[in-house]
């Protein structure tokens, strides 16, 4: 199911499960930009940027990647906020939409159970127990993914991205969908 879920993200989107290795696990999200683990169930995912140039230059790229210090930590992570688990299904597929914006998709409700079962698949990797955070605060504490979304805080070099970073016991994920334009 994982490797079907992985294909509904058609759009430029980077999908990667890494290993949790502490209770900070920031660092392991770096990791996982850096393109520096591998899934630790051999799961394939997806990244666009695999043989582009940019990545000789900057392995992490196009992300920002979380730092080290402190400080610096606690200003990236500024920018992330929790999401309950029951939202994370119609987040999951609304980064999976043109232009991340469920209402103007054409035939959405034809596709629509089809897209929940793979996002189902894809949170069902990552236990009761687990944590979800987005990069916006859309809709507050109860969002509804399936609204239009119109503020984000990029994680990335470009003007506007949005995704789910899922932390478990043992491992971090990150579902990002870009708009490169």
């Amino acid at each position: 199911m994982w490797s079907a879920a992985v294909e509904m993200y058609r759009r430029y989107s980077f999908i990667a499960v890494g290993p949790r290795t502490g209770e900070n696990w920031l660092p392991d999200v770096g990791a996982i930009m850096r393109r520096e683990v591998a899934d630790p169930r051999g799961w394939r995912g997806k990244d666009p940027e695999v043989g582009e140039p940019e990545l000789l230059e900057d392995p992490a790229f196009p992300f920002r990647v979380p730092p080290v210090d402190e400080e610096g930590a606690a200003e990236w992570r500024s920018g992330l906020f929790e999401v309950p688990r029951r939202s994370v299904v119609r987040l999951l597929v609304m980064l999976a939409t043109n232009a991340m914006n469920v209402p103007r998709q054409q035939g959405f409700a034809e596709r629509r159970a089809g897209m929940e079962r793979h996002a189902a698949a894809i949170l069902s990797r990552f236990p009761e127990g687990s944590t979800f955070f987005t990069n916006t605060t859309h809709g507050g504490e109860n969002p509804d993914f399936y609204e239009y979304v119109s503020t984000s805080w990029p994680l990335s070099q470009y003007v506007w991205d949005f995704g789910l970073l899922a932390v478990s016991s043992d491992e971090v994920g990150l579902i990002w969908s870009f708009d490169a334009s």
